[in-house]
C-alpha cells in the first residue's frame, strides 16, 4: 500500500488520513472547495464512544479543551411534562463541540503530522487507480476513500444508481439567547414544542445555546438557507416557539447576529455498496444517520479508524473493504434505525401533538431503556491492537 487518497477534509478525512498514518500507511486529503472550513457548520454531539475512538489517534484531549461535557438530559413535552432521561453508567458523559472548533483540531492535528491536505480538488471521474479532478489535475492511488459526505461523488462512482440523501422534512437552526434557562451547568434538553422540535442548554459565562430543527415546507441547501434573512428566519422562529417555554424565551432573546442557519437535516438510506474496485465510502458517504441519533461524527470517526485496520492488516484490497463493510454495516445502521423512529416524533401531526403526553411516560417506562436501546452503542470500543481476520 504505497498511497491512499482521501476525497474530502470535513471530519471523516483528516480521521481516516490520521488512521492510516497510525497503521503506517501515507495518505493524501483532497478537497473539493478552495479554502479550510474554519467557522463553518454549527454544533453537534461526540458520544463516549466517538471519544474513546479519538483516543486512539491520540486527539482525544484536544477536543475535550474545545468542548463542554453534557451529563444529564431531560425531555419535555409542551412544556407541561418533564422528565429526565435514565443514563448509563460508566460511559462519560456526551462532548458537545462546535463543528467548526472539532474540523480545526483535527485539521490541525493532521498537518502536525505531515498529512497533505490539497484544496480547490473537485473530483470529477476516477480513471482505473487515477483521481481526476476539475481543474485538471490527477492523482495516482491504491485506494481511494470517498469521505465526501451525503452528497458524496464517490458513492456514484461507485454505484450510479446509489441512493441519495432523503431530506427530514426539517432545517437546522441555532442561536446564543441571553436568556438563562434554570439548568445546571451539565444538563441538554430535548423539548417538543407546540409546533416544533427544539433543544437548549446553559452557557458556562452566561445565557443559553439553543438549536431546532424547523418542520419547513421544502429543503434548503444551505446557500439557499442563508439567502433568506436573519431577521425573516426570526419572524419564522417567533411563529413556531413564540408560544413553548421557554422555547419563545429563548427566540426572544436571541441577537439576530448570533442566528447561525445550517440548512436542510438529512439522512441516508441504506447504501447498497459501499466499495468497488479500489474505491471505498467512509463516514456520511456510506452512512449518515438523522442528527436524532447523536452518533452522526461518532460512526463517522469510528469507521475511519476500522477502515484503516482493515487496509493495515489484509493485503488483499476487496477483501480488506469487505472485513470492513463487515464490521461496520450491521452497527450503523441499527443507529439509523433507531434515530428514524425519533424523527418521526419531531414532525406529528395534530393527532400525534395532542396524544404525545399521554404517551411519552409509557414510553419512557418500555422502550426508552438505555442499556437496550443505547447501550450498545455507547459502550462499543474499537479494539486498535486487535488483528482484523479475512472474512470466511
Amino acid at each position: 500500500m504505497r498511497h491512499v487518497a482521501i476525497i474530502g477534509a470535513g471530519i471523516a478525512g483528516p480521521v481516516t488520513a490520521l488512521a492510516l498514518r497510525k497503521a503506517g500507511i501515507d495518505a493524501t486529503v483532497y478537497e473539493a472547495y478552495p479554502t479550510t472550513a474554519d467557522g463553518i457548520g454549527g454544533t453537534l454531539a461526540l458520544a463516549p464512544n466517538g471519544m474513546a475512538a479519538l483516543e486512539i489517534l491520540g486527539a482525544a484531549d484536544a477536543v475535550r479543551a474545545v468542548s463542554r461535557p453534557s451529563s444529564r438530559t431531560v425531555l419535555t413535552i409542551a412544556g407541561r411534562k418533564r422528565m429526565e432521561l435514565p443514563g448509563l453508567s460508566g460511559v462519560g458523559p456526551l462532548s458537545v463541540v462546535r463543528r467548526a472548533d472539532l474540523y480545526r483540531v483535527l485539521h490541525d492535528e493532521a498537518v502536525r503530522q505531515g498529512i497533505e491536505i490539497e484544496y480547490g480538488k473537485r473530483l470529477v471521474e476516477v480513471d482505473h487507480t487515477t483521481a481526476v479532478f476539475e481543474d485538471g489535475g490527477r492523482a495516482e492511488f491504491d485506494v481511494l476513500v470517498g469521505a465526501d459526505g451525503i452528497h458524496s461523488t464517490v458513492r456514484r462512482l461507485i454505484d450510479p444508481n446509489a441512493p441519495g440523501p432523503k431530506w427530514t422534512g426539517m432545517l437546522g437552526l441555532e442561536g446564543v439567547s441571553s436568556y438563562e434557562v434554570p439548568e445546571d451547568p451539565e444538563t441538554m434538553v430535548f423539548a417538543f414544542g407546540k409546533r416544533g422540535y427544539y433543544l437548549y442548554w446553559p452557557e458556562r459565562d452566561g445565557g443559553s445555546t439553543w438549536g431546532v430543527n424547523l418542520p419547513y415546507h421544502r429543503p434548503l441547501s444551505l446557500t439557499e438557507a442563508r439567502e433568506v434573512s436573519t431577521e425573516e428566519w426570526m419572524r419564522i422562529l417567533r411563529r413556531t416557539y413564540g408560544e413553548d417555554v421557554p422555547g419563545g424565551d429563548l427566540i426572544r432573546h436571541t441577537s439576530v447576529e448570533s442566528v447561525h442557519v445550517t440548512g436542510a437535516l438529512h439522512i441516508m438510506p441504506s447504501v447498497p455498496r459501499w466499495h468497488r474496485d479500489r474505491m471505498v465510502l467512509v463516514g456520511d458517504a456510506a452512512h449518515a444517520p438523522s442528527n436524532s441519533s447523536g452518533q452522526g461524527a461518532s460512526l463517522s470517526i469510528e469507521s475511519a479508524i476500522q477502515l484503516a485496520r482493515c487496509l493495515r492488516d489484509i493485503d488483499d484490497v476487496p477483501q480488506a473493504f469487505a472485513a470492513y463493510e463487515r464490521l461496520r454495516r450491521t452497527r450503523v445502521e441499527k443507529v439509523a434505525a433507531r434515530a428514524s423512529k425519533i424523527n418521526h416524533s419531531k414532525t406529528p401531526g395534530p393527532v400525534a401533538r395532542t396524544l404525545m403526553p399521554l404517551l411519552m411516560p409509557l414510553l419512557m417506562k418500555t422502550v426508552m431503556n438505555p442499556e437496550r436501546t443505547t447501550g450498545p452503542e455507547l459502550r462499543y470500543r474499537i479494539p486498535w491492537d486487535a488483528r482484523v481476520d479475512v472474512p470466511a
